[in-house]
């Protein structure tokens, strides 16, 4: 069995195949053009006083290639925020800077591109993780979302960690571990991820901590 590659660079077949503006069909890259992307940083999607702030692990190739976040076609990300009811319609990957207007924003543990998450070593996770604490510190969203169990395990030193919340905040905010929208993520569905983002939105609403 291969290793996992990066949580953006997986296909779901059930998933339709992204648009691009206009409705076209986005044009893929090709191989060289994907190597060229490795190491390439996309930057946050960040606003003081965000409702929710997700994190995901690190971009993928793909998703350096194109320099947008969860650009891979097949990746639940987009769909199931859509489902979740938290954007009136389902976003493209080029429409990322449209989410602080519907309190949301992303950013990830480990900002530079590459094709495997194991590429990823647990110093740099950890690194990661004191950098979104001083990110958390400055713009104080109502909600930090960790789209990744395993990848929230290693970062924060939490093995005990389930998909949910947790019960202690990161930084005043509270934290909510939500799957891996990776179509690689066999055990959620679409509609599974929603669900849970909706609890994460629910639970934002009200304040006071998910414990």
């Amino acid at each position: 069995m291969s290793a996992p590659r990066s949580p953006e660079d997986a296909q779901e077949p059930r998933e339709p195949e992204e648009a691009g503006p206009g409705g076209r069909p986005a044009r893929r890259p090709g191989k060289e053009e994907l190597a060229a992307a490795r190491g390439a940083v996309i930057p946050d999607i960040l606003a003081p006083g965000l409702d929710i702030l997700f994190c995901g692990i690190n971009p993928g190739l793909y998703s350096g290639w194109s320099g947008h976040h969860f650009a891979r076609p097949g990746n639940r990300f987009w769909p199931a925020l859509h489902r979740a009811g938290l954007t009136p319609r389902r976003l493209r990957p080029d429409e990322q800077d449209l989410l602080p207007q519907w309190g949301l924003g992303i950013t990830n543990l480990a900002a530079r591109t590459t094709a495997r998450a194991d590429e990823l070593s647990a110093e740099e996770l950890r690194a990661g993780a004191a950098d979104l604490e001083r990110t958390l510190r400055v713009h104080r969203p109502g909600a930090l979302a960790v789209l990744g169990v395993t990848a929230f395990r290693q970062a924060f030193g939490d093995p005990a960690a389930r998909i949910g919340p947790r019960p202690e905040p990161i930084a005043g905010t509270p934290v909510w571990v939500l799957p891996n929208p990776s179509g690689l993520n066999a055990h959620w569905s679409t509609d599974g991820i929603a669900a849970e983002m909706r609890r994460v939105a629910a639970a934002a609403r009200t304040g006071g901590g998910f414990g």
